[in-house]
């Protein structure tokens, strides 16, 4: 507890720290105030984001429409990125096919294939969700296969012995095995995914976190740009947080011999 104390009160210090210098650079003009406003300027813009809105839009309509975005992009990636990571983790022939495709592609920044969903299916809500799928999706189909691959030999051959199916062994012995892994690449996969959102909200969107940031750039709004971001970094953090305690809860033998 008193090292879960300390960690606390270090992050708090170097958060605290960052904001005092920000607010030393501002007032001393260090930067203009068009590039870099005060922490009360953006404090100020913040209040009136969440009273007045933004674009037609209050802030929970763009909160809620880019956790929608993403939400739906977690879910589409993850059934399709958990059966394929398992499937080449047991099957070398399916890894030897499929694993240079994922590592083709896994490099490749979302604002380069983004015209191509454009071209290939409009600038629907549709496109917005599978761009951020897309970049969700690599993290964990590769977490998810090098959790499979490192499942012990010994589990596997004992569940053999006992007269277990091919799909007892994947469901009882190297799905609880590898969720360590997996839950791992979902939390990766979460990350990027929120660093697409204001690639794929260049899509045609009138609301969301992302196009609120695009727009007030084209503005030179800068206070309400950085309450953007915050804001983003605010959930995506949040949403960490809950995934480590849930990845806590459901494998806490992870990190553990057993």
């Amino acid at each position: 507890m008193d090292i879960f104390k300390q960690k606390f009160w270090i992050s708090i210090t170097t958060v605290l720290a960052l904001i005092a210098l920000w607010a030393l650079a501002a007032y001393l003009a260090w930067v203009p105030p068009l590039y870099l406003p005060s922490p009360l300027s953006v404090l100020i813009k913040f209040n009136e984001l969440l009273n007045k809105g933004y674009m037609d839009a209050t802030l929970w309509q763009h909160l809620s429409a880019s956790l929608n975005r993403v939400g739906l992009a977690l879910i589409l990636a993850i059934s399709v990125a958990v059966p394929v990571g398992i499937a080449i983790g047991i099957n070398r022939v399916l890894h030897a096919a499929i694993d240079p495709l994922i590592e083709f592609y896994r490099p490749v920044p979302p604002l380069a294939y983004l015209p191509l969903i454009v071209i290939w299916f409009g600038i629907g809500e549709f496109s917005k969700v599978l761009l951020i799928a897309l970049a969700i999706f690599a993290p964990v189909v590769v977490s998810t296969a090098n959790g499979v691959r490192s499942v012990s030999a010994v589990r596997i051959r004992a569940a053999q012995s006992l007269g277990a199916t091919q799909y007892q062994i994947v469901r009882y012995v190297i799905l609880p095995s590898a969720l360590p892994d997996i839950l791992t690449g979902v939390r990766i996969g979460l990350g990027i995914g929120w660093s697409t959102l204001v690639a794929a909200e260049l899509i045609a969107a009138t609301q969301g976190l992302g196009f609120l940031i695009q727009s007030a750039s084209q503005f030179l709004v800068t206070d309400l740009v950085i309450a953007g971001i915050l804001l983003i970094a605010s959930v995506a953090y949040s949403l960490e947080i809950v995934l480590r305690c849930l990845q806590k809860k459901l494998v806490p033998w992870s990190g553990k011999s057993h």
